[in-house]
C-alpha cells in the first residue's frame, strides 16, 4: 500500500487519515480498524484534541510510510489566537505528552536541538524554541550549589542549514553529542502540512526522530537513535502546505459539491471523483511546474505567529524536563 507517496506532509496523523478516506472511498473491507501494524487513541477536548498513531509493525510502517514508534498529534484550533488559559494548557497539554515518551534517570543530560534556517520564518521555529528554553547543563557544572531541585541538566544548540554554514545538520548534531554525551536528544522542526487548518495549530511529538525537509521535497540525513546513538525524540509545528496538495483536496471537496448540487454532468464528476489519486496529484504538479514550480504556501501571519507557537512548544519542553516547574516560573527564569 503507497497512499502516503504523494502525500506531501510530516504527520503521521494525516496520512493516517488520507488512507482510511482512500480505504472507505474503495468500498473494500477493513479487517483491521486503523489497519494492519497501527493503533490509534483519541483524547482531549475540542480545545486541545489528542491523537496518539502507534505503529507497531512493518506492514503499519509501509501504510504511514513512517518507522514503527509513536507519534501523538496535539490538535489545537484557536492556538494562533492570544488566549492566554488556553496557552497555558497547551503548554501543559505538550509537557504531559513528552513526559510519557521521556525515559532517561533524573540528572541524565539532555540535548535539545533547534533545527531550521533562522533567517526564514517558517522554518525559524527551531531557532526560536531554543531562545526560549531553560538551559541549565552550564549551572550544573559551575554552580551546582545554586541548582534547584529537579532542574535537569539541559543544553541547546540551533545549527543552522547546509546552506548556511556548509555543514550537514546531522554531522554538527553528532558531534556535540560525542562532546556532550547527552541521554536524550529533543529535535525541534517546522513541518509540511497537507491542510491549511493545521498550520501553526497543531503540534507533533514522535520517538523515532526526524528527517529535517523531507515534508517540502528536501530531505537531509535523519536524526534518530541509529544514526545518533541516543534517543531522539522530534517535536514540530506545521508551518507550510504543499500547493499541489492543497490544490488536489479543493479539487475533491468542490466536486463533491457539484455532485451533491448537479444532476447535469454527473457522469464528468464521477470520472474525476474515480480518477486515481496519484494521476491527479501528478497532473497539477504538471501544470504548476510552468508557474515557477511546485510550491509551499504560508499564512501572511506567520510573523506572529511563530513566536507564539515556539513559546508553546519550548514552554512544554522546560515543564517535562524540570520537576515542579510551572509555567510563571519559566517567566521569571528567563526575564
Amino acid at each position: 500500500m503507497e497512499n502516503f507517496a504523494p502525500v506531501r506532509t510530516d504527520l503521521a496523523l494525516e496520512v493516517h487519515e488520507k488512507n482510511q478516506a482512500d480505504l472507505k472511498r474503495s468500498g473494500k473491507p477493513v479487517p483491521h480498524p486503523y489497519g494492519e501494524g497501527v493503533e490509534v487513541e483519541e483524547d482531549g477536548n475540542e480545545n486541545i484534541h489528542v491523537t496518539r498513531v502507534k505503529i507497531t509493525s512493518s506492514e503499519g510502517e509501509k501504510s504511514i510510510g513512517k518507522p514503527i514508534g509513536n507519534y501523538i498529534t496535539l490538535d489545537v484550533p484557536k492556538l494562533k489566537e492570544n488566549d492566554r488559559d488556553l496557552y497555558e494548557n497547551t503548554c501543559r497539554a505538550v509537557a504531559f505528552e513528552l513526559e510519557r515518551l521521556i525515559n532517561i534517570k533524573e540528572n541524565d543530560t539532555v540535548l535539545v536541538v533547534g533545527l531550521g534556517n533562522w533567517n526564514i520564518t517558517p522554518d525559524a521555529l527551531g531557532p526560536k524554541v531554543s531562545k526560549y528554553l531553560m538551559v541549565t547543563r552550564h549551572l550544573h557544572e559551575y554552580l551546582p550549589e545554586q541548582v534547584d531541585d529537579g532542574v535537569r541538566p539541559v543544553c541547546a544548540i540551533a545549527p543552522g542549514v547546509l546552506g548556511l554554514t556548509g555543514i550537514e545538520t546531522s554531522d554538527i548534531v553528532k558531534g556535540v553529542i560525542e562532546r556532550v554525551r547527552p541521554a536524550l536528544v529533543l529535535a525541534i522542526d517546522a513541518l509540511a502540512s497537507r491542510k491549511m487548518n493545521r498550520i501553526n495549530t497543531t503540534i507533533q511529538i514522535a520517538d523515532t526522530g526526524i528527517s529535517p525537509g523531507s515534508g517540502v521535497g528536501n530531505k537531509r540525513a535523519e536524526l534518530s537513535a541509529n544514526t545518533m546513538g541516543v534517543p531522539v525524540i522530534a517535536i514540530g509545528i506545521p508551518t507550510v502546505v504543499d500547493a499541489a496538495t492543497m490544490a488536489n483536496d479543493t479539487i475533491e471537496l468542490v466536486v463533491d459539491n457539484l455532485m451533491s448540487y448537479s444532476q447535469e454532468g454527473t457522469d464528468f464528476y464521477k470520472m474525476l471523483k474515480q480518477m486515481d489519486q496519484n494521476d491527479k496529484y501528478a497532473l497539477i504538479r504538471e501544470v504548476l511546474e510552468h508557474y515557477g514550480g511546485n510550491l509551499v504556501v504560508t499564512p501572511k501571519e506567520m510573523d506572529e505567529v511563530i513566536e507564539r507557537v515556539a513559546k508553546v512548544v519550548a514552554n512544554g519542553i522546560n515543564m517535562a524536563l524540570h520537576k515542579n516547574i510551572d509555567i510563571n516560573d519559566i517567566d521569571r527564569y528567563l526575564q
